[in-house]
């Protein structure tokens, strides 16, 4: 079955550009480096998200670096670990703007870090590239605020989109109470009718939580539900299954894209087979058409797993686009950090790990729902469903 979502043609022209055009020549002549953020949540209950995406990140800026940087610039990267913490986000946003001075800022990681500091950015003019996938992190639309991560709502409708191909159409709704649960639970609640979808019980647990035996015992009891979503981003993905699984109900269980980590399945053990949840290709790049995008997807896929001998996540592909974008920006427009938003505003037809991005005045995520697609667990392993 055909995968690739682009024509070869302009997945080649694409790719190329991505992996050459943005870098400059090696032995150009020295420049102004230029300072970039990064607030990533490298520990706490997101570092499944935010360590990948640091090291990504590296990665591509020492690749940068070691070619010249961009248009003869070098990049200064400062990461600040925020540790899921969306206090140490806000004050590590301001550090890196008013002491540190950079050019831009990538993430925070998450969707509730993401939310406060996106006004911090607008207000100081610094662009952000935040690696979260509420929408409310875009829309409204902020003039120097981007996202790389496909949109929760985008998630939702494939989720329900996959159920109505399974007859499903009663479920629980249960969600952490973070930013990203709480952004999630209303996309959810939004989309459902257009699915024609009845949630039938909804609950939200917290962040911390270690058990949720009681949570499920409770929804257990109503015969009408056929599946479970859990909407979460925290080790309480892999709880929830295997609590399920403990108590022996094996309706099915869908995620958000929040659990497209292989260590989330190492965690949840046996109980994580069957999961079904919304991702990017990348995690299944092996299993796509040949041609430029599994091409591209591979190479950068090798080149994270060989670097740092663990398996590439969707999330890790969130700060090296943004830092790509960024680059073709900067690229374009040169070391100005209104003319590179002018220029990041302005990019279509870029590839990146996540998809095509195409952004505009009006869409500062660029991605459509095309940016995802279903997996589920299989013997351990991710494994691409069906369109």
């Amino acid at each position: 079955m055909k995968r690739s979502w682009l024509s070869p043609g302009s997945c080649f022209s694409v790719l190329i550009l991505a992996l050459f055009c943005f870098l400059g020549l090696p032995g150009s002549s020295s420049a102004a480096e230029i300072k970039i953020g990064a607030i990533l949540a490298q520990t706490g209950p997101a570092s499944f998200l935010g360590g990948p995406e640091a090291k990504s990140l590296q990665m591509l800026v020492d690749s940068i670096n070691a070619k010249g940087g961009i248009n003869g610039h070098t990049i200064k990267l400062i990461i600040k670990d925020s540790a899921t913490d969306p206090a140490k986000a806000i004050s590590f946003t301001r550090q890196l703007i008013e002491e540190e001075k950079v050019f831009a800022i990538i993430g925070p990681s998450t969707s509730g870090e993401s939310l406060k500091v996106k006004s911090i950015c607008e207000e100081n003019k610094t662009i952000l590239i935040s690696c979260a996938s509420a929408e409310l992190i875009v829309n409204p639309v902020f003039k120097y605020v981007f996202k790389t991560a496909p949109s929760d709502s985008f998630g939702a409708q494939k989720i329900f989109m996959t159920m109505n191909a399974m007859n499903i159409s009663k479920v629980a709704v249960v969600t952490g109470n973070t930013g990203f649960g709480k952004a999630g639970k209303g996309q959810l609640k939004k989309l459902a009718p257009e699915y024609g979808i009845t949630i039938v019980e909804e609950e939200t647990y917290d962040k911390n939580a270690t058990d949720l035996t009681a949570l499920i015992t409770k929804i257990k009891s109503n015969p009408e539900i056929q599946a479970v979503i859990n909407w979460s981003i925290v080790p309480a993905q892999a709880i929830i299954a295997k609590n399920m699984r403990q108590s022996g109900w094996d309706v099915p269980l869908f995620q958000s894209s929040g659990f497209a980590n292989i260590k989330y399945v190492q965690a949840a053990g046996a109980a994580a087979e069957g999961i079904i949840f919304p991702a990017s290709r990348v995690i299944g790049a092996e299993e796509l058409s040949p041609g430029p995008v599994r091409d591209f997807l591979l190479s950068y896929k090798t080149a994270y797993e060989s670097k740092y001998g663990e398996d590439i996540s969707t999330f890790a592909g969130h700060t090296y686009d943004a830092m790509l974008l960024l680059a073709k920006a900067i690229e374009t427009a040169g070391p100005d950090s209104e003319k590179a938003r002018d220029a990041l505003e302005e990019i279509k037809g870029f590839i990146g790990t996540a998809g095509e991005f195409n952004f505009s005045a009006t869409d500062h995520c660029g991605l459509g729902i095309d940016a995802f697609v279903m997996f589920t667990v299989k013997n351990g392993q991710f494994s691409m469903m069906p369109n």
